[in-house]
């Protein structure tokens, strides 16, 4: 019974070669979800049953022939297949097969493809689905080329070929359209396949936040009980749509009518809240499938959070959800709120709200929930909508994060993270949506070294800050505290963003002046005018009249306001004015009214905007001067980084992938799943130019003879280099000796370099590398490869000791922008020594940034690279030069965020 569950791969064994790792969650066109997996013999049944349903024009267009039911050879022939020259992918809801995606080898590099979807789903994107699940199943045989035999009738499955962003071929013979193209990734197929998923998530998140019903499962007559509460939130919200409770006996729960059964409702709910015991979960959640519900909110805990039994009732309930096309949010979620007036939910355990605003919240703690929605109300911060994720089992941040993009409600993001399941995905859905919105994330530990209970994600060995510097790359603003966050929201939810970094500080304090001042320059913030000191006992009039000379002024971008109390003018007077002001300037304010309560009205004017609405315009106040400076400052980088050219991806047409592959396909043919492989130094130097990166020349010796041979065919001078890691790069060690221009000189440090060799390693015949002396320059690292939680990564640093130890390195995810290169290796704390420190001539940083941008497609296409290192790169004044270089190879990549959509 796999919609229950229960998976071919959880008896795989019984199945030679059953690959498992195709199998994969996915969401369709209208946000509805399936599973999809390959097929197995005993699939036949359904496929019979699939097959008959169809009509006699769909049986047509597939076959080309009438075909009321499948002939029984044909149908074994369909379920057994060796999933590598003949692959079969269903798409299942429940038990029925809704789709079949299919290709037959006919060439060690091609296969023809062909597919059937049942009739009562076509228009839900399920081929599109299919075909790119179906491709990558086939790069992974060494296919790279599709083929099909279409009649021309079949409109919707040439557009499934036409719309998937591959180049097609077609040709017209005997009544039948044939269609060929190739299925390597295109920029254009990538950009498809990221914007129906954006397109599919974003509604499968809609329809959890704008039910037009809720029914409540598992509430109890008791007064504090979970459910009780929820039903009793649930009305005092006024939710605008039906409000049901199923409870086996009572009458009515809460003051609301409740039904014996879902059966016995009065129609079908679009959300389920369930708070029911862990065990009895997967059983309601198919109870809710069989009546045609979109999506559960699971409240109840026990689940992954409790051990290893509760983590298998968690996996259990939300693969049944998955098959019958249902998110989860949850489970051990303290619920979801959607403040909209067409909707007006509060299915969580708040039992008060913030008023609606533009702030969305994200929690996947159940516990700070409530710490976050009281936040937001204690500040004045309204919000759009909060989902409390839980333990994440299903729905995640980057599935709100898909849907906050299009929500016109939302124009601030906010989210409590303690892991990413898929950063690689978050990084690149961030980076689009913060283009548009900013998001801030409360610091957490996000890489899964101490994951809180019920959350599982991939580990990484990186240092602590390489995150940081991947979201940063995303545009995302992190925040240590949840009083941070509000810090931020309260700017981006109040006043327009900042148009630089020129600030003007104005206030009735020559002390607090000077502090701001520090503190402004501290966080990157430029105070080029003299701060506006007035008298303690300052009048009203008198500080009004400031404040507009400062609000004037063409040289200032921000104002920063503080006001202490006095015996000079009142308080909430000089607010009053202020947010006036502010509001006829737009330019960005921050005020400080230190030990100030009660003027928050007078903090907020009304405006009227140009289609002659009434809006609310408020000056932030806080409670400290770094409080207001940090907000200000964060928000002035997120306003730049918004602003800023971002650079263009590399476009280069001397990139030889299929050199590429093959180099790795001949290294990889006997290696082990999960033992890296060392690729050979010529391969290593063979793929690097397939991708025109050369390394300098060099020849190995072992040795005086053959050093002196090698120095003669490349020229004096060369550079020798012990061939074993361990000296390689270790001149303070004896293993690397320089500038050698002479046959004598090279007579002695070839034996002495072999002396060491003998003496560290205990190698009786060691190697000697003989390499062209590159000109003097700045030596670089750079590292390129797959890491387990970021995929592919790039780093780049300075080489030496210092660099190490101090852990200056920069860090980011492919693909690389030209301005991306450039920023990795200007960020580093080390780089004034690449554009002329101390009087030297800077070094041309051009072929680095090139490297590093080619480097990033490299790694982009080629998940088994696991490691890729240049040790060194030297940065001339004029050029760059690759010194040495080292592969490490994966059989099996471990990439999650793929070619090929899915739920993660």
């Amino acid at each position: 019974m796999y919609g229950q569950g229960l998976s071919p791969s959880a008896y795989a064994g019984s199945m030679e070669n059953y690959p498992a790792g195709w199998e994969a969650d996915v969401v369709l066109r209208d946000g509805g979800t399936a599973h999809l997996r390959p097929i197995v013999p005993a699939d036949a049944e359904a496929l019979s049953r699939m097959h008959e349903a169809q009509s006699p024009e769909s049986v047509y267009l597939r076959f080309f022939a009438p075909l009321p039911r499948l002939p029984k050879r044909d149908l074994e022939r369909f379920v057994n297949v060796d999933h590598h020259d003949r692959v079969a992918l269903i798409m299942l809801i429940g038990d029925d097969i809704i789709g079949v995606g299919r290709f037959d080898k006919i060439s060690a590099t091609s296969a023809e493809v062909a597919f059937n979807i049942a009739d009562a789903h076509q228009g839900r994107g399920i081929g599109s689905i299919l075909l790119e699940h179906l491709a990558a199943a086939a790069r992974e045989s060494g296919i790279r080329k599709f083929t099909a035999e279409v009649l021309p009738q079949n409109r919707s499955m040439l557009q499934v070929f036409q719309a998937a962003g591959y180049e097609v071929t077609r040709g017209f013979d005997d009544g039948v359209v044939a269609v060929n193209f190739d299925i390597d990734p295109t920029t254009r197929s990538i950009e498809v396949q990221a914007s129906r998923e954006h397109r599919a998530e974003a509604l499968s998140v809609r329809t959890v936040l704008h039910p037009t019903s809720v029914v409540v499962i598992g509430a109890s007559r008791k007064r504090n009980s979970t459910g009780h509460l929820l039903i009793r939130n649930i009305t005092a919200a006024k939710f605008t749509g039906d409000l049901w409770v199923v409870h086996p006996e009572a009458d009515q729960i809460a003051g609301v009518q409740a039904y014996r059964t879902l059966e016995d409702l009065p129609g079908t709910a679009d959300l389920a809240v369930i708070a029911v015991p862990a065990e009895s979960a997967t059983e309601v959640v198919q109870e809710c499938a069989a009546h045609g519900v979109k999506a559960v909110l699971v409240i109840s805990s026990g689940f992954a959070e409790t051990g290893d039994e509760g983590a298998e009732l968690q996996r259990r309930m939300v693969a049944t959800s998955r098959a019958y096309g249902m998110r989860v949010v949850g489970p051990n979620s303290f619920g979801l709120v959607n403040e909209a007036a067409d909707v007006s939910l509060n299915a969580s355990l708040a039992p008060f709200l913030p008023d609606s605003g533009s702030l969305g919240l994200f929690s996947q703690s159940g516990a700070l929930g409530t710490a976050l929605l009281s936040a937001a109300k204690n500040r004045g911060l309204g919000i759009s909508t909060f989902v409390s994720a839980g333990n994440r089992a299903d729905m995640s941040g980057n599935d709100v994060l898909q849907y906050w993009e299009e929500d016109p409600d939302t124009k601030t993001v906010g989210l409590y993270l303690e892991s990413i399941g898929n950063p690689r995905k978050f990084s690149r859905i961030a980076r689009r949506v913060s283009r548009v919105k900013p998001i801030i994330v409360i610091k957490s530990d996000l890489t899964g070294r101490e994951l809180p209970p019920g959350h599982i994600v991939r580990t990484s060995s990186l240092a602590p800050n390489t995150l940081d510097q991947v979201l940063g790359q995303a545009g995302v603003i992190r925040a240590d505290t949840i009083h941070q966050l509000f810090d931020l929201a309260q700017v981006f939810s109040t006043q327009s963003l900042p148009a630089g970094r020129r600030v003007g500080v104005i206030g009735n304090s020559a002390a607090m002046a000077t502090l701001l001042v520090q503190r402004s320059r501290s966080e990157g913030l430029h105070v080029e005018a003299e701060p506006v000191s007035l008298h303690p006992e300052v009048d009203a009039e008198r500080f009004r009249t400031e404040l507009d000379a400062m609000y004037a002024r063409d040289d200032i971008d921000s104002v920063i306001v503080t006001f202490t109390p006095s015996a000079g003018a009142e308080e909430a007077e000089i607010a009053a004015h202020l947010s006036e002001a502010a509001a006829r300037s737009q330019k960005t304010t921050v005020a400080c009214f230190l030990g100030i309560h009660g003027v928050k009205d007078e903090l907020t004017t009304y405006l009227t905007d140009d289609e002659g609405a009434r809006v609310s315009r408020t000056v932030p106040s806080y409670v400290g001067p770094e409080d207001a400076v940090w907000a200000l400052a964060r928000a002035t980088d997120y306003s730049r980084w918004r602003a800023a050219d971002h650079g263009r991806f590399l476009e280069i047409e001397d990139l030889d992938d299929k050199g590429v592959r093959s180099i790795i396909e001949s290294a990889l043919s006997d290696a082990r799943p999960g033992t890296p492989v060392r690729l050979e130094r010529s391969d290593t130097r063979a793929l690097l130019s397939c991708y025109g990166i050369e390394v300098l020349p060099y020849i190995t010796a072992a040795s005086v003879e053959e050093g002196l041979a090698a120095a003669e065919e490349i020229g004096y001078p060369v550079a020798l280099k012990a061939v074993t890691n361990v000296l390689r790069h270790r001149m303070e060690l004896g293993g690397v000796r320089l500038n050698i221009d002479s046959p004598e000189e090279l007579r002695e440090d070839f034996t002495a370099i072999q002396r060491i060799i003998r003496q560290v390693i205990g190698d009786s015949d060691p190697l000697v590398d003989v390499q062209t002396m590159a000109p003097h320059g700045v030596p670089c690292v750079i590292r390129a490869g797959e890491d387990p939680l970021l995929g592919p990564l790039l780093s780049f640093s300075l080489a030496g000791d210092t660099t190490e130890l101090l852990g200056d390195v920069s860090h980011r995810v492919a693909p690389l922008t030209d301005r991306e290169a450039g920023d990795m290796i200007k960020s580093i704390k080390a780089s004034p020594r690449l554009f002329g420190y101390r009087g030297l001539p800077p070094m041309n940083i051009d072929p680095l940034g090139n490297v590093l941008e080619r480097l990033s497609v490299l790694v982009e296409r080629h998940p088994q690279i696991r490691e890729l290192v240049i040790h060194p790169m030297v940065a001339t004044e004029t050029e760059g030069h690759v010194l040495s270089a080292r592969i490490d190879l994966l059989l099996d990549p471990t990439r999650i965020d793929s070619t090929r959509r899915l739920l993660s």
